[in-house]
């Protein structure tokens, strides 16, 4: 438990010679996304503070100006001379992060992670949603709409970035054993964290690759992208897009048939749960296998890792709603 270190000369004079025990403070959790700025963690962050309102104590989220490990680390660094509670981030490169993480528990600092079951030096790693599931779902989705013919790309936020390449293997490997026509294009690319990025390696795609038939992108950004290079080209119906997405950011593309759907979680509530996880760990609950814990619900425990089954469909029947809903 920590107390409040900054203290006025007043205050401490009043504490001295005082009879009464010092009060303990509620704790800060402070969260470090990818990248600052963007609409999913824009709905990240809003969910942090509706749950640090709620719950009564410090929750805030450090955004990088670009998603970039070394960011990361000066800002997990600058938390752990700060003497907060509670890190959480969601790493853009698990092993980059592993000493100052080690450093952070080493200094009796609760370690949260989210889109990485692979972390080591953590308490817990939580996911919204298993790999495997998330994975297969967008395989089905462009089965579906291919017809399993053509050549298909994958898009990851980074090739390192735990999660996204779990997602992704999980999508190769469903497609690999039930839709052997559709063959990839080339080996993953790691855009899906830029908007621009990710649409000019779309119109590479589509220059090299004339039965370029879908994109799948693990990232939030990189749907968008790619959705905006098939638009330019006219080529809406005809290479399918798929992928992670702002609801408010691809409706419009989902409306006009240029994005096809895809299968996410809320990033609002996985912002509430950094903060709920938190406050558990640091008043000492357990977290068990089958549990039901706020905001994630029922919940499978497999080492370090948390997994809840929150998926959200995004279609044309459901992204104004979740538009509307702020992610």
């Amino acid at each position: 438990m920590k107390y409040k270190a900054l203290l006025t000369a007043a205050t401490l004079t009043g504490i001295i010679g005082s009879t009464g025990a010092m009060a303990q403070e509620s704790p800060t959790i402070a969260v470090v996304a990818k990248v600052g700025g963007i609409p999913w963690f824009n709905a990240m962050e809003m969910g942090i503070e509706q749950m640090g309102e709620e719950l009564g104590l410090e929750a805030y989220m450090v955004g990088p100006t670009s998603a970039d490990p070394a960011l990361q680390v000066r800002a997990i660094e600058d938390l752990i001379s700060r003497g907060v509670d509670v890190i959480g981030v969601v790493p853009n490169d698990r092993e980059v992060l592993e000493p100052v993480l080690e450093r952070a528990r080493d200094q009796g600092i609760i370690v949260l992670t989210h889109e990485s079951p692979e972390s080591v030096n953590i308490d817990y790693d939580f996911e919204m949603i298993s790999a495997q599931q998330l994975g297969e779902e967008h395989a089905k989705l462009l089965a579906d709409s291919t017809g399993c013919e053509g050549s298909y790309a994958v898009y990851v936020g980074g090739l390192s970035v735990p999660a996204h390449n779990a997602w992704a293997d999980a999508a190769v490997n469903w497609l690999d054993d039930n839709c052997s026509g559709l063959t990839q294009a080339a080996d993953r690319f790691g855009v899906a964290e830029s908007v621009d990025d990710s649409r000019n390696t779309t119109l590479d795609l589509l220059r090299a690759h004339e039965d370029l038939a879908g994109i799948m992108s693990f990232g939030s950004q990189g749907t968008i992208g790619a959705a905006r290079a098939v638009k330019e080209r006219g080529l809406e119906g005809d290479v399918a897009v798929m992928g992670l997405f702002s609801p408010g950011q691809g409706r419009r593309l989902v409306h006009e048939g240029v994005i096809t759907g895809g299968f996410q979680w809320s990033p609002l509530d996985a912002g509430k749960a950094f903060v709920a996880l938190g406050e558990m760990l640091y008043n000492g609950e357990e977290i068990t296998d089958g549990a039901e814990l706020p905001v994630l619900g029922e919940i499978t425990l497999d080492g370090k890792t948390i997994f809840a089954s929150k998926p959200l469909k995004l279609s044309k029947d459901t992204v104004d709603e979740l538009a509307e809903l702020g992610l």
